[in-house]
């Protein structure tokens, strides 16, 4: 994606394995071909909504062209899906670590974590998978990739550095940045988001994590099963603030539970840097505080890359909040360019902007008519335990005049996670009231974003919850619990005049 970082090599420590991932996703001796033609389709990013656009029109014959300012491979690779989960297993082997006594496995006293080595194995990890998203792969894929700075000449040209890209069509899929809020002294004490806290190799002492969504709580679990003292402050009265209420909870009571303080409904008045130290003045219910860290990590939501791209020359809308302006079918306010990605969807997720650039294929290609509004788009928080939705939550039905039903199945009664010792959870499902057709479901588990795919599936598919309950789901499993919650469907079709009927028809056959 294109962004902000100066130089697209900038990335530290400059060890062996950065050293191998920018080799491949922005190599330093690569030379930019010379424009073929008029494109097909040229494409202004290269994260997963730009990679899965160009790789997939270039399979179809098109003539392809994608441009990237930085590094390919976009957020998820460098900055987002793939470090932080490399960070999230270790944190999870440590907490195992911690917990084998409850199974009856003693661990020597004095067991360390070794961070520097945590981190250079989720190095190693990235640049083991960098290939997948590398400039020689695209160009063996049939793409022409330029790497450079990208800005539009015309409604139906690119220029870039000093040449120009004539295209039929063209997609924006820039994506988006890490926002900062504004609080007086932060700038000057300086801070961390996802896009530089993987650079570290030393473990702070005492972290500040600045905001409690999906970055802000997975993040803080992870530094304090790493030993870190971590302080998440939430201007809001609750963490997950977006997620049901109930599984807002139940992950607090996790991060409490791994020595997070969470300090919720504060307002931050000032940050200072004091030496080796950095301070933030901090308002709340309890009054005021004056907290000391080593590092403060911000995490408060993502600004779309609009800067830069001369939007104006293409009779492209846009906004600095929400991005370039797209409708149903992913198309801008200039006919021959569309968008996809964190840069025009308020779902900055990966597998959304997967699914959006297949239907910019379909599109810009095909003169289709393909819909975001169609899309079933679960999401993952991965916490311990995960967070994991799709649809619509109790509030979206209301709002909407969709009466619904819920069942819900704690974990607790579902065996498997007994036995794992991950009893603390649930899944809840939403039908339409009077039928068994899913609009919603949020599942918290050690792995519901595994779990949450099945019900996904029969959101897209039309599959109620009468068709899973007639479905056998091995036992013993977590995912069972989505069985047992369409058993308690069926159960609310068992009404009285039926079970009387029932027991009439047992009698006269006897």
């Amino acid at each position: 994606m294109q962004g902000e970082m100066e130089t697209p090599h900038a990335v530290a420590p400059w060890d062996a394995h950065n050293q191998r991932l920018v080799a491949q996703v922005h190599p330093s001796d690569w030379q930019n071909p010379a424009p073929s033609g008029r494109y097909n389709l040229v494409v202004i990013g290269g994260g997963t909504a730009g990679l899965v656009t160009a790789a997939g029109a270039a399979g179809l014959g098109a003539k392809v062209a994608l441009v990237e300012k930085h590094l390919l491979g976009g957020d998820c690779l460098n900055y987002g899906c793939v470090p932080s989960k490399a960070l999230i297993r270790a944190s999870r082997a440590a907490a195992d670590v911690a917990r084998a006594g409850e199974f009856g496995v003693r661990v020597p006293a004095g067991v360390e974590i070794d961070f520097p080595t945590v981190m250079e194995r989720m190095r190693e990890l990235r640049a083991n998978i960098s290939p997948h998203d590398s400039a020689r792969r695209l160009t063996e894929l049939g793409v022409d990739v330029f790497l450079g700075s990208a800005s539009f000449a015309g409604r139906d040209a690119i220029r870039v550095d000093d040449q120009v890209l004539r295209f039929k069509k063209a997609v924006i899929a820039t994506g988006a940045r890490a926002g900062a809020p504004t609080i007086a002294g932060l700038a000057d004490a300086g801070y961390l988001t996802n896009e530089t806290v993987f650079s570290l190799t030393k473990l702070p002492r005492r972290l500040a994590v600045i905001g409690s969504g999906p970055i802000g709580c997975e993040l803080s679990q992870a530094f304090a099963r790493f030993g870190s003292t971590v302080d998440l402050l939430e201007v809001a009265p609750r963490i997950l603030g977006r997620e049901d209420a109930d599984a807002s909870e139940i992950v607090a009571q996790a991060l409490r539970e791994d020595g997070v303080r969470i300090h919720l409904g504060v307002q931050i008045e000032r940050a200072a840097h004091d030496g080796e130290s950095k301070t933030l003045e901090i308002r709340g219910p309890q009054g005021e505080k004056h907290l000391e860290v080593d590092e403060i990590l911000v995490g408060v939501g993502r600004i779309p890359n609009v800067e830069g791209l001369s939007l104006e020359a293409a009779g492209v809308k846009y906004d600095h909040r929400e991005g370039v302006h797209v409708d149903d079918r992913l198309r801008t306010t200039n006919p021959r360019i569309l968008a996809a990605g964190d840069i025009c969807s308020r779902y900055k997720f990966t597998h959304a902007a997967d699914a959006m650039a297949r239907i910019v294929i379909q599109n810009a290609l095909f003169k289709g008519r393909a819909k975001t509004s169609s899309l079933t788009i679960p999401w993952c928080t991965y916490t311990d335990p995960e967070v994991a939705h799709v649809g619509l939550y109790p509030h979206d039905a209301e709002q909407q005049g969709i009466q619904i039903d819920t069942f819900q199945v704690p974990l607790s009664q579902v065996d498997r996670a007994v036995i794992d010792g991950q009893a603390q959870g649930f899944l809840k499902v939403h039908v339409r009231r009077g039928t068994d057709r899913i609009v919603g479901a949020t599942v918290v588990a050690a792995h519901a974003g595994d779990i949450i795919s099945e019900l996904s599936l029969a959101m897209t598919a039309g599959i109620g919850l009468k068709q899973i309950a007639r479905t056998i789901h091995p036992y013993p499993t977590q995912a069972e619990v989505i069985k047992k919650a369409a058993d308690a469907y069926s159960r609310t079709r068992l009404t009285p005049l039926v079970q009387a009927v029932f027991r009439r028809w047992l009698t006269w056959t006897r």
